[in-house]
């Protein structure tokens, strides 16, 4: 193993890591709406990434993408979609968290790979192949249980791995770096979230709010955000996909455990047989993914 993909990995499976313990980040903040704080979130990792841009001395190249996307219709419509999936995303798992949902969050981004080839399939007319025809089956079969178990359809989990598919889509189709995605995403959204930050009353982005520690914690929502975004991007560039797919069931594992044993969530015989479900459907998926033995020596 050569040290690119040392580093590779070293990048990405921390990327994964802190997003496997980010709930820990969200309850530190549960007395705060999940509206606020998902302001706050775009606010400052704009703010975050604006001042990378200048570290990196990019700033003339990022106006010059700015204006590039703002004269392509198709660029534009596909990274605002993407902001919008993401901020919906963002949303959706800080409520869950600060909810109780930490283990149905869990379950969600563990179907997310699964929901991305579904996408795949039907926007991109990618072709399936048996084992990954069996392993929807299987996910479908564990999300039906849930349902019928606790009456409960698990919106949280489908949610989560349903936008954060869509963004993945959408981000296939705007060809653009990391930071200056990052960037622009949060930018775009920037403004919605200062016009609701100063319209809820006793704002928080108020002098005395924001030096407080629940002030702070909302400024450090930009680091908590852009870090590990940034860590896997420069991660998935030096590492085959094959191990990016494995590295990323590092975070639901975690947020899993976190919910179990931390949290105290309830984890009952039909959550168990649910996973199991999930996990034997993405290992069918893992498994359809690598190249059989005689694809390999065709390469050679």
């Amino acid at each position: 193993m050569n040290q690119e993909t040392k580093s590779g990995i070293l990048y990405a499976a921390s990327a994964y890591l802190l997003w496997g313990f980010l709930p820990i980040y969200w309850k530190l903040l549960d007395d705060t709406p999940p509206g606020e704080i998902l302001a706050h979130r775009i606010l400052w990792s704009f703010v975050l990434m604006i001042v990378i841009v200048l570290a990196i001395q990019k700033w003339k190249a990022f106006i010059q993408e700015c204006k590039a996307i703002i004269r392509d219709k198709k660029k534009f419509i596909g990274i605002t979609l993407a902001s919008i999936a993401i901020s919906l995303n963002w949303l959706t798992f800080i409520w869950a968290v600060n909810n109780d949902y930490v283990i149905q969050s869990s379950l969600g981004y563990y179907i997310n790979p699964l929901v991305s080839i579904l996408l795949g399939m039907i926007v991109l007319k990618e072709t399936l192949t048996r084992r990954q025809l069996l392993s929807f089956i299987l996910a479908g079969i564990g999300v039906i249980n849930l349902t019928i178990s606790y009456g409960v359809f698990p919106w949280v989990s489908l949610l989560l791995a349903f936008t954060f598919g869509i963004y993945g889509l959408l981000k296939k189709t705007v060809d653009i770096s990391s930071i200056f995605g990052l960037t622009i995403e949060t930018m775009i959204v920037t403004p919605i979230a200062l016009i609701y930050l100063l319209a809820v009353s006793d704002s928080s982005i108020a002098a005395d709010v924001m030096l407080s520690g629940t002030g702070l914690l909302l400024i450090g929502a930009g680091v908590a955000t852009a870090v590990p975004l940034l860590l896997f991007a420069s991660g998935a560039k030096q590492i085959p996909l094959s191990m990016v797919g494995f590295l990323q069931y590092i975070a639901p594992t975690i947020m899993l455990i976190l919910g179990v044993f931390v949290y105290e969530e309830t984890f009952s015989s039909a959550h168990l047989m649910s996973f199991v479900l999930i996990w034997t459907a993405l290992i069918i998926y893992m498994a359809s993914a690598q190249p059989r033995p005689a694809q390999r020596r065709k390469k050679n």
